[in-house]
């Protein structure tokens, strides 16, 4: 189980740095769906080994990070029904 928490967060860690050099580069729009997908599984991973270290701060972080993605995954997908 530890050995999956830590994968958890590295694999999580990864996909938000992913995220952010391909929109840094031009390679993808911050309002993507590829780009708020990255940051909403890098931030569930970073929660899942907050949560099991105990680490509050970094947890609370990333699950307002979360809740972003969350949040422009919706208005995407409702902009996307309205049209």
């Amino acid at each position: 189980m530890v050995l999956l928490i830590e994968i958890a967060g590295w694999v999580g860690g990864a996909l938000i740095l992913l995220g952010y050099m391909l929109v840094s580069t031009g390679r993808l729009q911050g309002r993507s769906v590829s780009y708020q997908m990255l940051n909403l599984v890098g931030s569930i991973g970073f929660v899942a080994n907050a949560a099991w270290h105990g680490a509050i701060p970094p947890m609370a972080l990333n699950i307002i990070w979360c809740a972003i993605a969350l949040y422009t995954l919706a208005l995407l997908w409702w902009e996307k029904a309205r049209a």
